[in-house]
């Protein structure tokens, strides 16, 4: 099947500033990898050609995908949502259908769940059952799904959810498929979601980035790159950014 997949990094991420006034969410690392390249590594094996989505400080994922080959949507002048940057892209995707997959997800597992045994037809969602109600009956949706190449053709190029336009209606309609992730998800919207994901990745320990010094004591901390913390400084479920930002995430 000729797949190409769609990653969303365009959104404002407002619930995790402070974090998002220094960087945009898709660039936020967890286990000291960007969410955005943690995205586009899980899709690379089933897609022939990968787009991201660009628009709140679209420069600096721009700059960070230099070279990469991924294909560049940009979205400065207007965000689209996600059914909106699936049309917007309907010249790049030529017909083919679509792995949409949220760089804001983090999902311990992989994708083989959700591509297995699909044939290209039918509209197909990767959930987490939370035993509770939730977007699907008990089934929360974990930021990847397919789309059939005729649903894919038909978005419109506007400000459009795929939740309002696409999925509900199938639900309603019993034509939704809803296929059980194998591991961990994290919607890293807000910092204690965002810290939870970088513990998960680092099995329960202090997430130190690249060039950080800790003279201090840290539980249950990220650190971001090039961060400090003091050697008087005890710090406890918490986002450490450069020598004075503290983000509590506790």
């Amino acid at each position: 099947m000729d797949l190409c997949a769609v990653v969303l990094a365009a959104g404002l991420g407002t619930r995790l500033s402070p974090l998002t006034d220094l960087r945009p969410k898709a660039l936020c690392p967890v286990g000291n990898v960007p969410l955005l390249d943690l995205a586009i590594e899980s899709v690379r094996p089933f897609a022939v050609d990968v787009a991201v989505n660009v628009h709140y400080r679209a420069d600096e994922v721009i700059g960070h995908l230099r070279g990469s080959g991924i294909h560049i949507s940009d979205e400065t002048s207007q965000r689209l949502g996600s059914a909106g940057a699936i049309g917007h892209l309907r010249d790049w995707i030529r017909g083919r259908s679509v792995l949409v997959r949220n760089s804001d997800a983090y999902l311990t597992g992989g994708l083989e769940r959700l591509i297995d045994g699909w044939t290209g037809t039918g509209l197909r969602i990767l959930v987490v059952d939370r035993g509770a109600p939730s977007d699907f009956g008990t089934r929360q949706y974990v930021g990847a799904c397919l789309l059939p190449a005729a649903t894919a053709a038909a978005l419109p190029d506007g400000f459009a959810g795929l939740f309002d336009l696409v999925w509900a209606p199938a639900w309603q309609a019993g034509e939704l498929e809803c296929v059980l992730a194998d591991g961990d998800f994290v919607d890293c919207g807000t910092p204690r979601d965002y810290l939870h994901a970088n513990l998960i990745a680092s099995g329960g320990a202090s997430v130190i980035g690249a060039g950080a010094v800790v003279d201090g004591t840290v539980d249950r901390v990220v650190v971001w790159e090039g961060g400090y913390v003091g050697r008087d400084e005890h710090l406890r479920e918490c986002i450490r950014v450069g020598r004075d930002l503290t983000v509590d995430a506790s």
